[in-house]
């Protein structure tokens, strides 16, 4: 089965992931992007919500609470992002405050209390691993938010970085060695033009793919081991989905290169 989702074109709601993929068993994701004054929303659901918003400002009513305006950066490299946390058995409606792009997760739910609006501010940002391995994690939605299953942040490539190195995967419900978690990736390029790889892998070589990720494009990762590396000269993002029965989110890198993390102590001795 391909994992890998070419950018998708579209005003409005651009479903990428919808119910009932059989590549996940609770992710959905789409795009959202509407223009100054324009306006979508669902019906309340037994669904939890993130929203996040890559670039541009808008309005969201989640149930009786309003978040006029907000957004900040103009597109995903230029700052921390506004979230909102939407439980089920809300309404939901995004406005346009000029034009908009806001990326959907949605999971089905039985998670109590009301929505949350994330600020940048609340966003942690960490400086993960060390040379060409570096790269900036951001947790947007993290166990501090009470939602049932939604794990959601973004990651930063520097040109040339790799991310999820050492390679780590978190396919088995084994704690406390691993948690059983599928993903979702939707990248940014910048500049647009530019591309990463992708590869996922399993132990047993059952799964082994390279994909060329581009500006716009998703990659669905049900199982597997699954670095990325940006090409040179080019930043690369990735919007990163994660969902499971729990939210104990515990990887387990691959034995034969975990090597890379006993050497980061080393590394930073030397100030490298």
């Amino acid at each position: 089965m391909d994992w890998h989702i070419r950018a998708k074109e579209g005003h409005g709601f651009v479903p990428i992931v919808p119910e009932g993929d059989p590549r996940t068993r609770f992710i959905e994701f789409g795009l959202l992007r509407l223009g100054d004054e324009e306006e979508y929303g669902w019906d309340a659901e037994a669904k939890e919500a993130v929203l996040v918003i890559l670039g541009g400002r808008c309005t969201v009513r989640a149930g009786v609470e309003v978040y006029e305006g907000i957004g900040e950066r103009k597109d995903v490299f230029s700052g921390e992002a506004y979230a909102v946390f939407v439980p089920p058995g809300n309404e939901v409606r995004v406005t346009g405050v000029g034009d908009v792009e806001v990326a959907v997760c949605k999971a089905p739910s039985d998670a109590e209390g009301g929505p949350r609006l994330i600020f940048p501010g609340e966003v942690r940002v960490r400086s993960v691993g060390k040379l060409n391995w570096r790269r900036d994690v951001k947790d947007v939605i993290g166990q501090e938010v009470p939602a049932r299953h939604l794990l959601v942040g973004e990651t930063v490539n520097p040109p040339g970085n790799w991310s999820s190195s050492p390679p780590h995967r978190h396919d088995e419900d084994r704690p406390p060695e691993e948690s059983d978690m599928e993903e979702v990736y939707f990248f940014k390029v910048s500049p647009s033009q530019g591309f990463g790889l992708q590869r996922i892998y399993t132990d047993d070589g059952e799964v082994d793919e390279a994909y060329v990720v581009r500006d716009g494009d998703t990659v669905v990762i049900p199982k597997g081991y699954h670095p990325v590396v940006a090409g040179p000269g080019y930043r690369l993002y990735y919007l990163w989905i994660l969902a499971g029965e729990g939210r104990a989110l515990i990887p387990y890198d691959d034995p034969a290169h975990r090597w890379l993390k006993d050497v980061e102590p080393i590394i930073e001795e030397q100030g490298l």
